[in-house]
């Protein structure tokens, strides 16, 4: 279970910065939107396509997606079945409308640049206080607290000693965040993603590379013998079988097709038609299929 932090002495912590720093200046992922002529607009598009996704399979789709819609005029342009349709298989495709509608927003509400304020980011179709806050820090340099998975993991053990972060964001694990940011807004943007990439490449979930770790000797859980998880059972997501599968497979039909699909067309892509059904009828509700006369289906238009 997460425990409380205690309160660190100024000077650890300014080590701990310092070297959790100079280690991602050393060991970054060469990701595209990390290049300094990267626009706002890429940042956000990465932001929200990493959700829940390995970097790897984002990179490829956001390449495609800055090269067809380099800003959010571009994007705003074309057909919200266009984004889903490029989206591909990065998985959660209402992510893909969600953007669309933000980039609507940003053309048409803020002379087609991507604000640089938190609050004013969140106030954009689909972008959440992590998005917001994110963008905030990486396009612009804003000193923010950005709290992600991996942010979590690693500050639990380094400060908390605990083994993992708690099942969802808690309270503490936000103030502990904002307790720990650097002072400085250069290195407090440079901090966030430090963080974010140790907990990605270095202290992962399972398997931890303790022994590549930068701050090791000072990580609280490693201090305390490593103890191991005690807190409620995690499970895993299942994929097969699973509505979203089938979602998944109806979307690609769609996606893969030059024009609109007849129902028998989407009836060959699963053979439970109960859960076809249900699963046609719920992406239909979300917008991302439109059905059309003579019982046709296509993507959003």
């Amino acid at each position: 279970m997460a425990t409380t932090a205690q309160p660190m002495p100024a000077l650890e912590l300014r080590t701990i910065h310092e070297e959790i720093i100079a280690w991602y200046r050393r060991e970054e992922r060469p990701l595209p939107w990390r290049t300094p002529e990267c626009s706002a607009w890429g940042v956000l598009l990465s932001e929200v396509m990493s959700q829940q996704t390995p970097v790897a399979r984002v990179a490829p789709i956001w390449v495609d997606w800055m090269q067809r819609w380099p800003t959010p005029a571009h994007l705003a342009a074309a057909a919200p079945g266009e984004a889903v349709r490029h989206w591909g298989r990065l998985g959660y495709p209402r992510r893909a409308l969600r953007l669309h509608a933000a980039a609507t927003a940003i053309a048409q509400e803020h002379d087609n640049v991507v604000p640089s304020d938190p609050v004013v980011l969140q106030s954009l179709p689909g972008i959440g206080s992590y998005t917001a806050a994110a963008v905030a820090a990486f396009a612009y340099g804003v000193r923010t607290v950005v709290v992600d998975t991996n942010v979590r993991r690693v500050e639990a053990r380094l400060f908390s000693g605990d083994a993992l972060a708690a099942p969802s964001l808690t309270a503490a694990e936000s103030r502990l965040a904002a307790a720990v940011l650097p002072e400085a807004d250069v290195d407090a943007a440079v901090w966030n993603v430090a963080v974010m990439e140790l907990g990605a490449v270095v202290c992962t979930a399972t398997g931890p590379k303790c022994g590549a770790c930068p701050v090791l000797d000072q990580c609280a859980w490693q201090r305390a013998g490593a103890p191991p998880y005690d807190g409620p059972a995690r499970k895993g997501q299942k994929w097969a079988g699973t509505d979203r599968q089938v979602r998944g497979k109806l979307l690609q039909a769609l996606r893969d097709a030059d024009q609109p699909l007849p129902r028998s067309s989407l009836d060959l892509v699963w053979s439970d038609a109960a859960q076809r059904d249900r699963c046609l009828v719920g992406l239909i509700e979300d917008g991302l299929v439109e059905p059309l006369d003579g019982g046709l289906y296509s993507l959003p238009s």
